[in-house]
């Protein structure tokens, strides 16, 4: 994982990669199934396709419903969004062996030369799931309200790593006995200094937050410092 502290070493976009030879920064988006990890990549693609060049890599274990529900529900065109059907222990094709991953990656940007960010989304995990340093630059792990307000303090690479962490849901708090205050001190504890931030994405509370953290340590765009948690 890329400590956010450490963006500088990388060029945005429009320079090429830091070298890379490349012209997009790619973005890991894991989380446990039904987070929101897909949500999340739907309503930001709504409100940045019209300023960036997107492509979205969803994962799933036998199926590539992700990736048909992207296609029906966002503004990206079929040919930015690839499925990858990864079989067995969906972690393994974001870390151990990436190499499915990292072909739909070279596949998308021949497809789309002119992309400036790629999404890849995991295929739903647990708390573990990390991506290789060589398939992301950036990585977003989503949790939600709904499997309760101890999930921060359980830990695990995708809490302490990831990094952004993006606690979905919050809406539902009052109805699972989540109590956000909580979540937000064992976040903090967690992290120690890294960012996370509290999302409803249904009336699309905090996406804004989570654009601009993308923006500035992401694309490194010399904007303002987002309202993130710490």
């Amino acid at each position: 994982m890329i400590n956010e502290h450490n963006y500088t070493d990388k060029a945005p976009p429009s320079g090429g990669g830091g070298g890379s030879g490349r012209s997009y920064i790619k973005i890991g988006v894991a989380g446990p199934v039904g987070s929101g990890k897909t949500a999340l990549i739907e309503r930001l693609s709504r409100r940045m396709a019209g300023d960036y060049s997107l492509a979205v890599i969803t994962n799933d274990i036998y199926t590539k419903e992700d990736a048909e529900f992207l296609t029906q529900n966002s503004l990206l065109a079929p040919e930015r969004i690839i499925g990858v059907e990864t079989g067995g222990c969906p972690h393994t094709a974001i870390r151990e062996d990436a190499s499915m991953n990292l072909e739909a990656v070279d596949e998308m940007a021949a497809r789309i030369p002119d992309v400036q960010i790629i999404f890849i989304e995991s295929g739903g995990d647990n708390l573990s799931a990390t991506f290789s340093p060589d398939l992301a630059d950036i990585t977003i792990f989503v949790i939600d309200v709904a499997e309760g307000d101890k999930i921060p303090r359980k830990g695990g690479p995708g809490i302490t790593r990831s990094d952004l962490l993006v606690i979905n849901k919050i809406d539902l708090a009052p109805y699972v006995n989540a109590d956000l205050k909580v979540m937000e001190r064992d976040a903090r504890l967690m992290r120690k200094g890294a960012p996370f931030v509290f999302t409803n994405l249904m009336s699309l509370e905090g996406l804004d937050t989570v654009i601009g953290w993308i923006q500035k340590y992401g694309l490194l765009e010399e904007n303002a410092e987002p309202a993130l948690w710490r």
